[in-house]
């Protein structure tokens, strides 16, 4: 066994997953959790080299890891950002919460972002469901008629969303032109 052509071979190996981490950051903010699973994923389907998927799972680490030292990718700013965005979306703090736990975040980012939007908002749920009710045109949005009809289903959709039954209660039962002046506020 030669031992510099197994060198070559981590070093053309370790280039190539270097090369395709930073095209996908040139497309996408990924956690580094996601980068990894990319990039796993990639030297699985496209590479197909000799190398064990331990000895593979250490060069993607060592790679993350240099990103994460020069900056290139941070877990917390990932969170920050997707926490922000989620509640423009109308999310709710729940939804919000685990999201960012199926990206890979870990709790301690999450709980710093989710923070941050408690300080910097007034009810942030509250803003969020109104939100999603005029996305979804429900609850106050529905005519008159259909309100009653619909309540079950709007609460469902609420619910799914991530919000409390007090919460989706209180939203629901708005009514048209209060719900317009918060829309306004908003």
């Amino acid at each position: 066994m030669n031992p510099t052509l197994n060198k070559s071979d981590f070093e053309d190996l370790t280039t190539s997953l270097r090369d395709l981490a930073y095209s996908y950051l040139e497309k996408y903010n990924p956690s580094k959790q996601q980068l990894k699973i990319f990039l796993l994923k990639k030297y699985l389907t496209k590479i197909k080299g000799n190398k064990t998927k331990k000895e593979v799972t250490v060069i993607i680490d060592e790679i993350i890891l240099s990103l994460e030292k020069n900056k290139i990718i941070s877990d917390e700013l990932y969170s920050d950002s997707k926490a922000r965005m989620f509640l423009k979306r109308g999310y709710s703090l729940n939804k919000i919460n685990q999201s960012l736990r199926n990206k890979g975040i870990d709790s301690e980012y999450i709980k710093r972002s989710i923070d941050k939007i408690k300080d910097n908002h007034i009810e942030p749920d509250f803003v969020s469901a109104l939100k999603l009710c005029k996305r979804r045109r429900i609850g106050p949005l529905r005519p008159q008629a259909n309100r009653e009809l619909f309540y079950k289903k709007d609460i469902g959709i609420l619910a799914r969303g991530g919000f409390s039954y007090e919460l989706s209660k209180r939203v629901l039962e708005l009514e048209i032109e209060e719900f317009n002046k918060l829309m306004k506020i908003i």
